[in-house]
């Protein structure tokens, strides 16, 4: 009889996710019950800050899948290998996943705090769009183009090209900051932030952190499976 039990990877892969969306929901809760309120002076909508609660963790996530996406491209150039193909793939479609949770929560905040949804000026937005275009484009390239050797050499340019913007909009605020707030985290010290908001962000990113490496094996598994029905079907194809 043939084993119809999925693979460990794909179990794995679910019971990660399913506990990474778990702690997702449990972050908003604490964001929204626990976390203290904000200095009202600072800010013209206090109570929207909550929604950093994720949108700080989707920005981080986001940079891990360009990470991913960087690895996998290297290696795909280096040796032509498979899985850093699939690490390529995987990489941009989380990469526009959670930069599209990016684009979607700043603009609700900046709506409450600014008064406008989005600032054209501003150096952190406007690169983690392009950041996410660039995500869109790979994915819906690998989509739409035959795969091939060509093909996956010029996405894997554009998408070291979409790695290099990483360290430009991950110190944008560092290095221009207008309207968006600066790197809570690493400048803890000197911003006086909240041992309670602090702790509520790190469940954030431990949990969206979770949910990352979960969808990651799933999406590795799922190309596995394409590439190994591509193959079956190239052989049917010749065998005939």
């Amino acid at each position: 009889m043939t084993d119809i039990n999925p693979p460990s990877s794909v179990r794995m892969g679910i019971g990660l996710t399913a506990l990474g969306i778990s702690g997702a929901v449990a972050t908003a809760l604490m964001g929204v019950y626990y976390a203290p309120m904000v200095d009202s002076t600072a800010f013209n909508a206090p109570e929207a800050y909550r929604i950093l609660y994720w949108h700080v963790p989707f920005a981080w996530s986001s940079f891990l899948a360009f990470c991913m996406l960087f690895i996998g491209a290297v290696a795909w150039y280096k040796d032509r290998s498979d899985w850093g193909w699939r690490w390529f793939s995987t990489g941009s479609d989380l990469g526009l996943l959670f930069g599209l949770g990016v684009i979607t929560s700043g603009p609700i905040w900046g709506s409450a705090e600014w008064g406008v949804p989005w600032d054209w000026g501003d150096l952190r937005l406007n690169t983690f769009a392009l950041l996410t275009g660039v995500a869109l484009f790979l994915v819906l390239s690998r989509r739409s183009q035959p795969d091939g050797q060509e093909t996956r050499d010029t996405l894997a340019a554009v998408g070291l090209f979409g790695f290099a913007l990483v360290p430009i909009t991950a110190l944008a605020t560092t290095w221009y900051q207008k309207r968006h707030p600066g790197i809570v985290l690493v400048n803890g010290e000197e911003t006086g932030l909240d041992p309670a908001i602090r702790t509520v962000l790190m469940m954030g990113f431990l949990s969206f952190l979770i949910l990352f490496i979960g969808l990651a094996m799933l999406s590795n598994e799922v190309i596995r499976m394409e590439e190994r029905l591509e193959q079956s079907k190239t052989e049917l194809d010749g065998g005939l």
